[in-house]
């Protein structure tokens, strides 16, 4: 894949926040995400709710429920879904979507919850590939159209946590723990090969990047960036996005091996065009 010629490639939309709404309204309109989705009868939402902490831990239910209202204001027929499996033993996700708020909204919209760490499985197989020349992925994934809303965040060890290690919400722990106290611990070994090989067998279609405020220093715990970055964010490339997430960190791409791995091959690091909307 070249990062030149390529539509959408490299090409970020950022916004300031003032309501989800109409930063939700904004980014849609101008990613023409209206017509990108008109022909794809099924649309899978991928927060990221790793544990039960709240917001900015996690993905906000209200930042979803817009962007479930948005999209059902031009395509009432679609068919919405949020799927998340996360990462912990000691629960299952639905845990996550009653304790953040998401079974009440999911009623209000008339959506479906997936619990993604128990769905029916596709058994992969790229011999190409080092770290996963074979993988087990939720059916589902190959016959949807994949909006990813991961929150801006710095990560102890993959340096940063955006779209594509978002992805690993949908890895299943009978395939993926191993061991340690966490569902997908495999991916712990060789992180950077692994978020990136994930990602190419399956990366979103699209994201909004909640970075209304920002982790500065892990995807668990500690201080928030200060001030807030008070934005939302939106891409077609999971690169670009990821990038972009690392400048709003204030974080050198180039030192996240799996950004610097996927990039050219997954999508486009460089150069980024930001549109600001």
């Amino acid at each position: 894949m070249s990062c030149t010629n390529q539509p959408q490639q490299g090409e970020v939309f950022s916004t300031l926040l003032d309501s989800w709404a109409s930063s939700v309204e904004r980014l849609l309109h101008a990613s023409e995400l209206q017509s990108r989705i008109a022909h794809h009868p099924l649309i899978l939402i991928k927060p990221n709710l790793v544990n039960t902490s709240a917001p900015p831990v996690t993905t906000p239910f209200e930042l979803v429920e817009e962007i479930i209202i948005a999209i059902k204001t031009f395509h009432p027929d679609s068919t919405l879904c949020i799927g998340e499996g996360t990462g912990s033993i000691e629960y299952d996700t639905h845990h996550c979507f009653s304790k953040l708020g998401y079974i009440e909204m999911a009623q209000r919209q008339n959506v479906e919850l997936i619990d993604l760490n128990h769905a029916t499985l596709a058994h992969k197989k790229n011999a190409e590939f080092k770290r996963w020349p074979e993988m087990y992925l939720p059916e589902i994934l190959d016959n949807a159209f994949i909006i990813s809303v991961p929150v801006l965040k710095a990560h102890s060890l993959a340096g940063v946590t955006l779209t594509m290690k978002n992805m690993m919400g949908c890895v299943p722990p009978t395939h993926y723990q191993q061991g340690g106290c966490w569902g997908k611990s495999a991916f712990h070994t060789r992180i950077h090969a692994a978020v990136f090989e994930l990602n190419r067998y399956r990366t979103p279609d699209f994201t909004i990047l909640d970075a209304t405020i920002g982790m500065s220093e892990s995807h668990l715990w500690g201080a928030h960036c200060n001030p807030p970055v008070g934005r939302l964010c939106a891409s077609y490339d999971s690169v670009a996005i990821d990038r972009y997430g690392c400048d709003l960190l204030q974080k050198d791409w180039q030192r996240i091996g799996y950004i610097q791995m996927a990039n050219a091959i997954v999508g486009c690091a460089e150069p980024l065009k930001i549109h600001e909307v």
